[in-house]
């Protein structure tokens, strides 16, 4: 993992005591609510429907066992006891105090963490795929290149006012499971027909209220000329992107109204500046960052008592299907750990919950752990002969739910429980479907399947690449919610097509069980996952099953 330097201490402190002081002068009455919103904005803090909520970045999804305890003594020291775990690797405390917010920000500064550009128009928190460093299909672990970018982009001179948000995603491999194609820039690290490593971009993609899947602009940019080829894309934007209309001041507005090729010869243009300016100390940068992501010194242990648990023991069996994926080291695994218990809300971890799994990461995990976009905690490296006491351990705490890409895995945005954007709500829905499909006992029989929840148009659910999306939204003070299906999340990445008319609150759970019952009727064998089946016969059976007779999405 990558250890602060005395800069980032220095700077981390600093920023600390600046915010400090602005909040003791917003308490004194000194400063406004409209003076503060834009500097609180800038530290990660937002007013929401009921308190403020602060929203820490935990960059490109990597966190330490110190850290995650460092988090569950602000839960329930400065919180209700509780975090949530966003789709963009972050952490939101949704009720703390203004006053304590500096001394939280401080206690974040003990264990090298921060809440600096989790909001406001500038680059947010950059994401990667959560099983970085690990994947047994990895072509290079992301998060160096992940970590340049924070250092790059932090509080950076010419990108603290931008148009808009900018959201930047890596993988390190062909299987995309960092969604980059949803993301204003995405990166897929490849390599050449002479075995370099360079990294494949994508431009343009983005959620919410227009979405988009990114384009390639480029195939194949060399290693060295990453930093000042992103530096271009965003210059470019900052420079061409719409101003006059919020909605329309994303980059992926500028790139469709443009046109890829005359976006392309925009960010050629800024590149032969910005290709100058960089004199090589970004790539003694990276090489100083790669340094910090030394693999541990796995340990070489027998998987066999694993292997001979497998055969006696159904709930260890059901736990590793689902929850384990294949690691770079064949006696290690990845575990994902579920923190969506039936019923649970997406994404919530209580304190005691997150202190196991730090204690899990310290005593089985090389002390690493990871935040998926999908609201999940993994562990990235476990020695398969210690799978068995991992899973009894997370038993006990109530975290071995064996749901991992099942219908009950959704991922879900606060909706109007909490958000002040929020025009319906969304925990509940996703509580309720997962408690229904359980009752039914169809989860293992539907098998992998996504379904993504947002509260309003601005996705922060995801239900745009869901392969089941649900919006809810404001029809004259009543909740509506508009599903769509075939959106794609993957390195095969598509917006979902809408069905038609929106459905009542009450509704909603009925309809899905109407589309997932004609998936199952349709397929044509058990391993067809409903995506597949989706594109093999199209939306006119679902919209059937919904409506009576098809609908256009109109």
């Amino acid at each position: 993992m990558y250890s602060y330097s005395d800069f980032d201490e220095a700077f981390v402190r600093n920023r600390v005591a600046q915010f400090s002081g602005q909040v003791a002068r917003r308490l004194d009455g000194s400063l406004t609510e409209e003076e503060f919103r834009p500097l609180r904005l800038m530290n990660g803090l937002y007013l929401q429907l009921h308190a403020y909520m602060l929203r820490v970045a935990i960059p490109y999804g990597t966190i330490s066992a110190k850290q995650m305890r460092q988090l569950a003594y602000i839960a329930e020291t400065f919180d209700k006891g509780y975090g949530h775990f966003t789709t963009r690797q972050n952490i939101q405390f949704n009720w703390p105090k203004l006053e304590d917010v500096p001394v939280i920000l401080s206690a974040l500064a003990d264990v090298q963490m921060h809440a600096i550009q989790t909001s406001g128009n500038c680059i947010r928190n950059v994401t990667a795929d959560h099983f970085s460093g690990a994947a047994a299909d990895e072509i290079a672990d992301p998060r160096p290149v992940a970590e340049l970018l924070r250092q790059w982009s932090t509080d950076h001179p010419e990108f603290q006012f931008l148009p808009r948000k900018f959201k930047i995603a890596v993988t390190g491999s062909e299987a995309d499971r960092a969604v980059i194609r949803a993301h204003d820039v995405g990166i897929q690290i490849v390599k050449n027909d002479a075995g370099e490593i360079g990294y494949r971009v994508f431009v343009g993609g983005g959620l919410g209220r227009t979405p988009m899947i990114g384009q390639e602009i480029a195939p194949f940019v060399p290693q060295a000329d990453l930093l000042p080829y992103l530096e271009a894309i965003v210059a470019a934007w900052n420079i061409f992107g719409r101003r006059d209309n919020k909605y329309k001041a994303r980059i992926k507005i500028t790139v469709f109204e443009n046109g890829l090729e005359t976006f392309r010869d925009m960010v050629e243009q800024e590149f032969a500046r910005t290709k100058r300016d960089f004199t090589g100390i970004d790539a003694s940068f990276l090489s100083e960052i790669e340094s910090c992501f030394t693999a541990p010194a796995f340990k070489n242990a027998d998987p066999a008592p694993f292997d001979a648990a497998l055969k006696v023991d159904p709930l260890l069996r059901a736990w590793a299907k689902q929850s384990l994926a294949e690691h770079s080291k064949d006696n290690h695994a990845i575990v994902t750990v579920s923190i969506k218990e039936h019923g649970a809300t997406p994404g919530d971890a209580s304190a005691d919950q997150m202190r196991v799994l730090a204690d899990l990461a310290e005593r089985y995990g090389y002390n690493e752990l990871r935040i998926s976009h999908e609201q999940n905690v993994i562990l990235p490296h476990v020695a398969k002969a210690d799978l068995p006491q991992v899973h009894a351990e997370l038993l006990r705490a109530g975290l071995a739910t064996a749901n991992v890409g099942l219908l009950s895995d959704i991922i879900a945005c606060p909706g109007m429980d909490y958000c002040a954007l929020a025009t319906a709500r969304s925990i509940p829905v996703a509580q309720e479907l997962a408690e229904h499909f359980k009752a039914l006992d169809l989860e293992h029989e539907i098998g992998k399947i996504q379904i993504k929840i947002s509260g309003c148009i601005n996705a922060c659910g995801h239900h745009h690449v869901g392969h089941i999306g649900i919006l809810g939204l404001d029809r004259a003070g009543v909740e509506n919610y508009q599903i769509t299906l075939g959106g794609d999340a993957t390195e095969t990445a598509a917006i979902g097509e809408r069905m038609g008319p929106g459905f009542a609150y009450n509704e909603v759970t009925p309809a899905i069980e109407r589309i997932v019952r004609t998936y199952l009727a349709q397929r044509e064998t058990d391993q067809e996952r409903f995506i597949e089946t989706y594109r093999r016969i199209g939306a006119q059976p679902f919209k059937e099953a919904l409506y009576g007779e098809a609908k256009d999405a109109a």
